[in-house]
Formats: C-alpha cells, structure tokens, sequence
C-alpha cells in the first residue's frame, strides 16, 4: 500500500504549504526596501520558465515583512491595556452604571449568601458547584 507523500521541506506544489502572496509593494516599506528592489530585479532578469528561480529572495522579502509587520504591531498594542480600561469605563458610563460587575457582584445580597452557604458546607471539596460532590446536581 502506497502511502501519502508527506513532504519534509518547502514544497509549493503541496496543498498544505501553498505560499502566501506578499502584502503591496508599490506602499512604502521603508525596512524591506533593499529586499523588494532585489526581487524585482530577480523578476526582471530571470527566465520565466524557470519556475522557482527567485524563491530565495521571496522567501528574504517574506521574513523582512514579517518582521516590519511584528515592529508595527508592537508599537500599535503598546499600550492595549490602558486603552481597553478606558472603553470599559466609557462603555460603563455610557449604560448608566458606574461600578464593575464585580462591584456588582459584592453589592448582591443573593450572590453573597449563595457563596457564603457553599463556604460554610464543611468536608466536601466539591461544594463550591453546588452538586454535593457527586457531579450530580441534585433536585
């Protein structure tokens, strides 16, 4: 019985290792310049029968862009955190409410006995889901 090629590097033919084409070069990309300027002139000297005769410097091109993507993408989500804080806080304001829905839940009378019963249920591992242990729920 006749297996399955399973290629064990690059092979453009191979459905799971189809390349991805590059973003735009015609935008400036002011880090992969050289390496544009290297695959166009690839492009314009090489033979187009011969199929893969600039990969090498796609696949450099690739990694440069890569590259310039992680820089922006790290200058872009450096300071995520404080802007989602913000959203959540306006987002807060803007339905009226102004605490957390932690805060909420402190505020809850029902909640907080609900967990203080659970807390108080002594020897069972499992009391804090409410199904005595068993993975049961009992009714």
């Amino acid at each position: 019985m006749l297996r399955p090629h399973r290629p064990t590097q690059f092979n453009p033919t191979h459905p799971s290792q189809k390349q991805k084409m590059h973003p735009p070069l015609d935008r400036p990309h002011p880090d992969c310049q050289t390496a544009i300027n290297d695959l166009q002139n690839c492009h314009a000297t090489t033979s187009k029968l011969k199929f893969w005769g600039c990969n090498t410097v796609k696949f450099a091109l690739d990694r440069c862009l890569k590259e310039e993507k992680l820089k922006l993408l790290e200058v872009i989500n450096k300071d995520v955190a404080t802007r989602r804080a913000l959203e959540g806080d306006v987002y807060q304001k803007a339905m009226g409410k102004e605490g957390s829905f932690e805060d909420y839940l402190k505020q809850d009378k029902d909640f907080n006995n609900a967990m203080e019963e659970r807390r108080n249920k002594v020897g069972d591992p499992n009391a804090q889901y409410g199904n005595g242990g068993n993975g049961v729920n009992k009714h």
